[in-house]
């Protein structure tokens, strides 16, 4: 048996861009997805917090500080720039896995999304 857990989380990474003209995905600036462990054209789950949208897409890797969050192709739809949405990323681990398993939440800074501590 396997339980699927949260692996990653970007907490209230805030839209920059909305793309309607694009195959499809979620553009986030590299440095949120390695500081979330996130990988390149990986599914992930986003809900966004003003209009509760939940949605399942992939994410691309935008550019290093730039901190890039665009919907991208249908996605576009489902949220605005100025939303914020929480990025969730889930994995697959055994009963004994599961006991020892911490996700990697990463709380966005609301000026400039950039990862900040808490």
């Amino acid at each position: 048996m396997t339980l699927t857990l949260l692996r990653a989380k970007l907490h209230r990474i805030h839209v920059t861009e909305a793309c309607l003209d694009y195959m499809g995905s979620l553009t986030v600036d590299q440095d949120l997805m390695d500081a979330a462990g996130l990988y390149e054209h990986e599914k992930i789950l986003c809900a966004d917090v003003e209009n509760g949208n939940r949605f399942e897409t992939y994410v691309i890797a935008g550019r290093r500080g730039s901190g890039v969050c665009c919907l991208n192709g249908a996605a576009a739809h489902m949220g605005k720039v100025g939303d914020h949405l929480i990025v969730m990323s889930f994995g697959q681990f055994t009963p004994e896995e599961a006991r020892a398993h911490q996700p990697r939440i990463v709380f966005i800074d609301e000026a400039f999304n950039r990862a900040t501590t808490r």
